[in-house]
């Protein structure tokens, strides 16, 4: 017999269950909404903190994929310069070679170190030959360009009086009409910015070092002259390196980096992101990583203005009074 006091009962405790249930699915959405409107500063945070990471990431993929190609373009600029030189007028005869780099700032006219382009600058011995009457004479200053199986005869047309600087003349011909100048830039540079050099070095020694293996072979045991660095440029092998760092300091007219370099980098360009040159590479520490040393551009203008200010027209080469005023 159906009990009705017992159907009730049953009744109204699923009621209640029901109930029961309905409000706890209230509460949790009554949670969310309340940890939605309450907690946004956490979340919000978060979101703002990855989308801002994202940005930086590709902020830097994009500034290496725009330095890769910013070096690539100044590549073809970049020259290895080899030179020959001797002291006459003494006992013991003095004669050496030099290596280093020099890259194209005007048509007809590349920047490089003065004691690139005068290599007896800053030589102790040869400074000792000279108090003794002896004389210095450049042999010969040639430049190896990437593309070109000929060296280029190079003439010094400008000197700094204070600094490591100094321009050099290249004649007109075909293959160096199509040479692009390298932009100085207008900004000064500053302290942790990142930069390039392209340089060479190690000179001869060093691109035979990275030459295919063939190459290295047959070339590796020649001499460190200008015959092996004809070889190389026949063999489209004459091609600078690229080294990367940060600048780590600037003190008036000097840059230091961290960049590295050998001999043969001297005279290299120092480029920022945009490609464009903040500085030449001059000298480096031994033992200190971070003691790479540079001029900045802005001591190269007046040696590039002097030069166009001074030069006569209709010569092949026409030279420059041994020394140009340096800029302040």
């Amino acid at each position: 017999m159906f009990n009705s006091d017992s159907g009730e009962s049953e009744l109204v405790e699923t009621w209640q269950r029901f109930v029961q249930g309905l409000l706890g699915v209230l509460a949790l959405i009554g949670a969310g909404v309340m940890a939605h409107y309450y907690a946004p500063p956490e979340t919000t945070g978060l979101e703002q903190q990855v989308h801002q990471l994202s940005r930086q990431v590709a902020d830097l993929e994009s500034q290496q994929s725009f330095a890769s190609a910013a070096v690539d373009d100044a590549r073809p600029s970049v020259a290895y310069i080899y030179g020959i030189y001797h002291v006459s007028g003494r006992a013991q005869s003095l004669r050496a070679r030099v290596s280093g780099t020099g890259f194209v700032v005007a048509p007809g006219l590349i920047a490089t170190n003065r004691h690139v382009a005068e290599p007896w600058f800053g030589d102790r011995e040869v400074e000792a030959a000279l108090r003794n009457g002896g004389t210095p004479v450049l042999e010969k200053l040639e430049a190896y360009f990437p593309g070109s199986p000929l060296p280029i005869k190079l003439e010094t047309a400008a000197l700094s009086t204070h600094g490591d600087l100094a321009v050099v003349r290249f004649a007109t011909t075909a293959f160096t009409n199509k040479l692009r100048p390298l932009t100085l830039c207008q900004t000064p540079p500053h302290v942790g910015e990142s930069v390039t050099v392209l340089a060479y070095p190690m000179g001869v020694t060093g691109m035979v070092a990275k030459s295919p293996a063939v190459v290295y072979e047959r070339l590796s045991l020649h001499p460190d002259n200008a015959d092996t660095a004809g070889e190389l440029a026949a063999l489209s092998l004459i091609r600078p390196s690229a080294t990367f760092g940060h600048i780590g300091d600037v003190t008036g007219d000097k840059l230091i980096y961290d960049a590295p370099t050998a001999r043969g980098g001297s005279g290299g360009p120092i480029l920022n992101l945009r490609g464009e040159v903040i500085g030449i590479n001059s000298a480096y520490i031994d033992g200190f990583s971070g003691g790479t040393l540079g001029i900045t551009s802005t001591e190269l203008r007046p040696l590039i203005e002097a030069v166009r200010a001074e030069s006569v027209p209709g010569s092949q080469f026409s030279s420059l009074s041994a020394a140009s005023p340096r800029s302040r």
